[in-house]
């Protein structure tokens, strides 16, 4: 998988998976003290909540939730370089491989791709060679999960290339769910530089196919001629939930053609997508996504979905304009905004008194205190490396 010079591959922890670069001079040294004890507490409300038994996060989808939390506490910048691995995280991670089957996924009863890339992640964050066959393994299930419907090895439906929850039957796909997997794999490749040979054996997504797969999710005619793309300038280069599905609204035309507006988080997970895909900066629709974002940027909603999703939207806004070395906004009437300055002091004043963060819309369960403080830990973390 091919990653592009332009790339800052963000730290996600101090594995060699993840090597830190910085693009901005120290600065806002007074916010980053603040951030820092805001994650401190953060940190503590999370070590509140832990399953002491176990060592999971969360009920219903314990998987990913635990492995949430181990990013969240991997990424805290008040850990020191050389400073063990807090013993929340290790026994995290036990939970994580106890959940492995053997197929590979890592899951307890369904979804099974989400959870499985979420924990891949989370387990190269706490590298360990013990569990590099479980690692592997999880890889390789990710691969598997990339959708071919219809004549195989044909872009000859709208769902091919890309990847859903992991428990349709091939039959679902989405763009949050792609990006959840491109992330998992681009990150994970780096268990396979030393393996030589062996490593020619081992499966690799069909990246044209995925490629194809996420241009469908855009709001772009050049690249996408599919029947909903929207004619309004307004939504040109964001994107959808998925090449027939939204999760934000409608427009009937005047011939009553329906188009699907774009939205902000999963435009994010556009920009995310396409460049785990390898996609270059300069490559038209990255530039049509980039242009989208920052015509939209808001920091107190989710553009399209108001409260909806908000958290989810600040953790992969943050992600992806990181990644991409993004460090102003240029909004539509040219001013120049330094999001990490923006978006942390926002996120500060959203803290409650515990330490947590919830969203009072409760939307893809983001009234679960210990969900949304994962992302915002992860959100916080990332932008503290280079605020």
């Amino acid at each position: 998988m091919k990653i592009p010079a332009f790339i800052l591959t963000l730290a996600l922890g101090t594995t060699a998976a993840f090597p830190q670069a910085a693009t901005q001079p120290a600065r806002n040294e007074s916010l980053k003290q603040e951030l820092r004890l805001s994650v401190e507490r953060g940190i503590n409300f999370l070590r509140s909540k832990q399953n002491p038994a176990t060592g999971q996060w969360g009920e219903s989808e314990p998987v990913a939730m635990t492995a949430l939390g181990i990013i969240g506490f991997m990424l805290d910048p008040n850990r020191k370089p050389g400073d063990p691995v807090p013993a929340e995280v290790e026994k995290a991670t036990k939970y994580l491989i106890s959940q492995a089957r053997p197929d590979g996924g890592i899951f307890t009863k369904a979804r099974g791709n989400y959870n499985t890339a979420m924990a891949l992640t989370a387990l190269l964050m706490n590298n360990k060679p013990e569990n590099e066959e479980v690692m592997l393994k999880a890889r390789r299930y990710l691969v598997r999960c990339q959708v071919d419907l219809d004549e195989k090895g044909k872009q000859d439906n709208p769902l091919d290339g890309g990847v859903g929850y992991g428990d349709e039957k091939g039959m679902h796909a989405d763009l949050s769910n792609m990006t959840f997997a491109l992330e998992a794999l681009y990150y994970s490749q780096s268990m396979l530089a030393d393996k030589g040979d062996a490593a020619k054996n081992e499966p690799q997504l069909n990246i044209s196919a995925a490629i194809d797969f996420i241009q469908r999710c855009q709001n772009r005619p050049e690249s996408n001629k599919s029947s909903w793309v929207s004619k309004d300038p307004d939504d040109a280069g964001g994107f959808i939930y998925n090449p027939s599905e939204t999760r934000g609204a409608k427009v009937t035309n005047p011939d009553g053609s329906v188009a699907l507006r774009s939205y902000g988080s999963i435009s994010y997970a556009g920009l995310l997508s396409f460049i785990y895909a390898g996609l270059d900066k300069d490559d038209p629709r990255v530039k049509a996504v980039i242009e989208w974002l920052q015509n939209h940027y808001n920091p107190d909603e989710n553009p399209g979905l108001g409260a909806a999703g908000l958290y989810y939207y600040y953790q992969t806004m943050s992600k992806a304009l990181s990644i991409a070395k993004i460090d102003f906004i240029k909004t539509k009437d040219g001013k120049l905004i330094d999001w990490r300055k923006d978006i942390t002091e926002k996120l500060l004043s959203l803290q409650k008194g515990d330490g947590s963060w919830a969203n009072a819309e409760g939307r893809w369960m983001e009234s679960d205190p210990v969900l949304v403080t994962s992302y915002i830990l992860m959100a916080l973390g990332r932008i503290h490396q280079t605020l």
